[in-house]
Formats: C-alpha cells, structure tokens, sequence
C-alpha cells in the first residue's frame, strides 16, 4: 500500500482461481481510524467491510458487519449473491419476459417461473475489470464489465461501471452506470447482507430497522409484485422512523415465516417506496439498521425510488463463511436501494429502460455510527 496525498492507494492481492483458470483478485480501501473495506473483481463483490472501535476504547477492536468468504472458492461454488453488483435487471422479472418497443424477450428463468438478479450468469458472475486509485473523496477502485447482445437474452450491447468509494469519515460510496448500443433494461442493485453485530453474529432478530416508507410492495407466491402499493401501517412490514421505540426485525421474522403455508404472507424480500422520492438525483435516506448491543448502525441513503429490504430468510446454514462462520436463517439483511421490481411491466412505474444516448446512474451512500 502506498501514500497519494492523504489517502492510501488502494492495495491488492491475488484471491483465489475460478474453476476456469481466470484469477480473482482483492482490493483493499483503507482510511485513517480503522475504516476497511474489501473488494474483488468477480462479480465487483464487496467481501467486507470493518466498523472500527470506539476511540478509547482497547477492550474492543475493528467489527466486520458484511456476510461472505475467505476466498473466491465459497463465492464460485455458487452462494445468494453476497456483496454483488447484480445486473443487468435486478430483483425479479415474472415469467422471464418482457416486451420492447414491439418486440417480446425471453430471459433466463432462474428463481422459479421467474427472472431473478440478471440470469444463471448475471453480473455477479462476471470477471471485472478493476483499476484501483486515489479521488479528492478518499481511495477507490473502479470496475468495469460489458455485457453482449443476447446475453441472458437481453438485447443491447451494455458497458457497466461501478466505483467503490471509502471517505475518511468510514462513508462506503458504491456509484454504478451503464450505457447501451440498443434499447434495453437495466436496474443495478448492490447486494450485500449486513449484520451490525458482526457478520457471523448469528439472527438479526434483536437489532433494530427504520426504512423511511410509509408503502410497500405486496408480492404473490413467486414473490412478483402484484401491483399495489400498500400502507405499513398496521402490518408487520411496518419499520416507520418515527416509531418508538424502533420495530425490530424480529417482530416481523416470527410473524412472517419465508416458508408459509399456501396463502399466507412469506418472510420479508419486499420493496418499499421511499417517502418524497422524485427522479432528481437527490440522495434521500432510505433505511437504517442498528444493533442496540453494540450502537452500531447503518444508515442507506440513495437516488433511487425502492428499496428491497430482505432479511436473509433463505439462509440455511449451509455456507460457512469467513472465520469459520455458519451463516443460518435471519443472519444478514439487504437493503437493496433499486427501480421497483418487474417494473417492465408496469407503464406508471419509474422506468428500467434505458436507450442509447443515455446513461444509467445509481448512487449509494453508506453511513456508519458506533
């Protein structure tokens, strides 16, 4: 690692090889205080990310609070998306298809009868192109990846960058952008699970959600959304801000199994909407999770109008992940800032469409206290 200005270039170091003799490699973003995150080029996966102690505090030390591996072995041998950017259209599409300006596309089904996260080989699955570098913000790598016509069966050529960010204060910044030689869609999310406990802390059950929405997005049997948007209010879906004392996750764990009998409400992977949200760019706060414990939080602010809140219900206890962590149901949770899902197929949504010409753009801000 070496000095450019007041920030650290970016180190990195070999991480493992894919099953198809390519190299993964790892990146380092360090800041002053203790502040680490951790990236790799497959999949632009975001590995880690440290929360340093309290200052005067030597009883305790650095608490990763990101889900995933030691190596690029566990994220090849196929895992639910840990820390990806996941494209080209993310969250799910019902039935695979869509149509565009006349013409019907058929995509990879891949999460039953449905379209999910981009394909069987989505972004999360592509060998990036990292260049690591110094910003007037603080150290950053910077990732690229195209995606051909045809692939998964989208139309359009896309050529997709995102940048990871740390700031001296610990802010963690993920920018993507994407632009396209024909119309097509997209809707990029980041998808890392966080525990604010520590990432082999075990259920998230105890810490506490504020997601600044007043309406979610049902979803039927196959988790496609069924068009409405309905108040929180009342239901267990409801983590308002202002509520006091905070609603905690496991509130809605034990009232919203991810297995439920037929007709009954299944665990929480839904989208909220986000209060006062215009297509202006402005970063608005989307949620925050906090572990009472410890009084570490995190708070999501972004440009987008959704987001997925999803709390690692399909988690099972078969992955083990770094130090030797099992990863069981409710150890992590996503907060997805994104376009609504299957937003193809509604005309009064914000648009995933994109044409040649424009350019696509997501901003996330992540904010840490302790």
């Amino acid at each position: 690692m070496t000095m450019s200005g007041a920030f650290a270039t970016p180190a990195s170091r070999p991480f493992g090889t894919l099953p198809d003799g390519r190299s993964a490699v790892l990146y380092t973003l360090e800041v002053h205080g203790g502040w680490k995150a951790t990236i790799t080029d497959y999949g632009a996966i975001l590995t880690g990310f440290v929360v340093p102690p309290m200052a005067g505090d030597p009883s305790s030390k650095g608490v990763d609070v990101v889900l995933g591996f030691d190596s690029i072995e566990g994220y090849a041998n196929g895992h639910p998306f840990f820390g990806a950017i996941c494209g080209r259209c993310s969250n799910r599409i019902a039935a695979g298809r869509f149509d565009l300006d006349g013409v019907s596309y058929t995509l990879a089904t891949n999460n039953g009868a449905n379209h999910l996260h981009g394909g069987v080989t989505g972004f999360d699955k592509h060998l990036w192109s990292g260049t690591p570098m110094v910003t007037d913000r603080g150290p950053a790598v910077a990732f690229s990846t195209i995606s051909p016509a045809g692939e998964e069966g989208y139309p359009g050529r896309l050529s997709v960058k995102a940048v990871y960010t740390l700031t001296p204060v610990g802010e963690l910044i993920v920018e993507m952008e994407a632009t396209t030689d024909a119309p097509t869609i997209v809707n990029l999310v980041n998808h890392a699970y966080w525990n604010m406990a520590g990432h082999g802390a075990g259920s998230i059950a105890l810490q506490e959600l504020a997601v600044e929405a007043d309406r979610y997005l049902p979803v039927d049997a196959g988790a496609i959304p069924t068009g409405d948007f309905v108040p929180v209010a009342g239901t267990p879906f409801d983590f308002r801000p202002e509520r006091s004392p905070w609603g905690r996750c496991g509130a809605a764990i034990d009232a919203l199994p991810p297995d439920p009998a037929p007709g009954e409400a299944r665990g929480v992977d839904h989208c909220y909407a986000i209060r006062g949200w215009q297509p202006d760019g402005v970063l608005r706060k989307a949620a925050t999770l906090r572990d009472p414990a410890s009084g570490r939080a995190i708070e999501v602010f972004s440009d987008q109008p959704g987001v997925q809140v999803y709390m690692g219900g399909f988690l099972d206890g078969t992955l083990t992940g770094k130090e030797s962590a099992v990863y069981a149901r409710n150890g992590g949770l996503c907060l997805e800032t994104q376009k609504y899902p299957d937003s193809v197929h509604h005309d009064d949504w914000p648009s995933v469409r994109l044409d040649p010409g424009q350019t696509y753009r997501h901003v996330m801000v992540h904010r840490f206290t302790r």
